[in-house]
């Protein structure tokens, strides 16, 4: 695996492996690399010839100075994960690499920012799509891979590239889960044992909405989740949403299904969580 911390230098060598025909997958992450990333990676492989992924923690996206700091850096760790994936080519930027000093940039994503993780975190979606921009432009990748934990993340991106019409594929890849159903999430490493055990009524909550998906209105799903989660006092709910999967709007007449969605605070540490229902 060849390791890049200058985007000239990093875009220099795509661009010849674009020369070659060479079909460009990224991958881009802020490190603390799990077993959710190595199957974007794996999945990555399998859909494209050279694989990028890059370890950046972005600064712009943090709307809580604290929560930048706890962020987990983990890069030797991430290194050897990465090259047991068979990834090719790691890019590992300085914060000065990838801004300059009082950077602006500011673009329309409508509701989309106004609403569950964008109206918990205001501005983290425009250090979102910044940064992602960015990543595109310096590795101009044929098709680029995002976990579906991030589900609103995705489709903000997605609107971004629709607004720069940028020719890359968004590839969303399943969320991938431990044995008790957990979403695998870089911020796992702070829960407690016990907050571990009181996490797991997130992903129960998602999966029995699921079980009841197929006649039950979105009113009486979100209800069923709500029971569950109300099982540990110990979990504070942000949100608990059922909503269109391609609109994140209510449902309505036109739906073509309904994702739900998650966010809670467990001790110190907030997750999130989602499954496609139908």
């Amino acid at each position: 695996m060849k390791i890049f911390t200058s985007k000239s230098e990093l875009s220099d060598a795509l661009q010849d492996l674009k020369a070659q025909k060479k079909q460009i997958g990224l991958v881009p992450t802020m490190g603390a690399l799990h077993d959710g990333h190595t199957s974007l990676i794996n999945i990555a492989r399998q859909q494209t010839d050279v694989v990028v992924c890059s370890i950046f923690v972005n600064p712009t996206q943090f709307t809580d100075p604290l929560d930048l700091e706890k962020y987990p850096r983990t890069v030797e760790d991430d290194i050897k994960k990465l090259e047991d994936a068979g990834c090719d080519i790691l890019f590992l930027p300085e914060v000065a690499e990838m801004y300059s000093q009082n950077e602006k940039w500011t673009i329309d994503l409508g509701y989309l920012e106004t609403i569950l993780e964008g109206q918990s975190r205001p501005g983290h979606y425009q250090g979102v799509t910044q940064i992602v921009y960015k990543l595109f432009q310096i590795t101009s990748p044929d098709k680029a891979f995002f976990g579906q934990k991030d589900y609103q993340q995705v489709l903000v991106i997605k609107r971004m590239v629709s607004i720069f019409q940028l020719p890359v594929e968004l590839v969303m890849c399943p969320i991938q889960r431990s044995q008790e159903g957990l979403a695998l999430s870089s911020r796992n490493i702070h829960l407690s044992p016990e907050e571990k055990r009181q996490a797991y009524a997130i992903s129960r909550a998602l999966f029995k909405m699921k079980e009841h998906a197929s006649g039950a209105h979105p009113e009486k799903l979100k209800e069923i989740g709500l029971h569950v989660l109300n099982q540990e006092p110990e979990i504070k709910l942000d949100y608990c949403e059922i909503l269109d999967k391609d609109t994140l709007k209510q449902p309505g007449e036109g739906t073509s299904g309904l994702v739900a969605l998650i966010a809670a605070s467990v001790g110190q540490t907030r997750l999130i969580d989602n499954m496609i229902l139908n």
